[in-house]
């Protein structure tokens, strides 16, 4: 199993519709400050079913949903997708890619989806689970956290 790609539209500064895309190997997102690399681990966090808005870098989570700038209006809707390729069979679905998906509107109205087909947020903790992969499992490592290690003393 390997991440192969994220969407992410209207999330956070996102408000456009961006896909990153990962090649086999080591990831490291970098970039001046303010240009959305902490909103790129957001996004993963988020999809993976992350509830805490204090850990997404808010007090509410409609925040993540693109808030509008001075050159842009706000967008209504947030929508992230992780690409996973399943060719070794890890996830325990009969899918050689496992596309995962979290929107949350201004209504409020909150979906999953695996593959687009609509799912619960269990659904998608199960199909994780074993894989090492979800909310609060430390997968994603910001760049705080690195620095906060590199300063401990022993």
């Amino acid at each position: 199993m390997r991440l192969t790609k994220l969407e992410l539209h209207g999330f956070k500064s996102f408000a456009d519709a961006t896909q990153l895309v990962f090649e086999p190997g080591v990831t490291a997102i970098v970039g001046p400050n303010g240009c959305g690399k902490s909103n790129v681990s957001d996004a993963v966090r988020w999809v993976l079913g992350e509830q805490r808005a204090r850990l997404m870098r808010g007090a509410k989570m409609d925040e993540v949903i693109f808030q509008g700038s001075t050159a842009r209006r706000a967008v209504n809707v947030a929508e992230v997708s992780l690409h996973f390729s399943n060719d070794d069979g890890i996830l325990p679905v009969p899918f050689k890619e496992v596309v995962i998906t979290r929107r949350l509107s201004r209504s409020g109205d909150s979906d999953y989806f695996l593959n687009r087909a609509p799912c619960r947020l269990r659904d998608i903790s199960d199909m994780l689970r074993g894989t090492g992969l979800g909310a609060g499992t430390g997968v994603v490592i910001e760049s705080k956290m690195i620095d906060a290690l590199l300063s401990d003393r022993p």
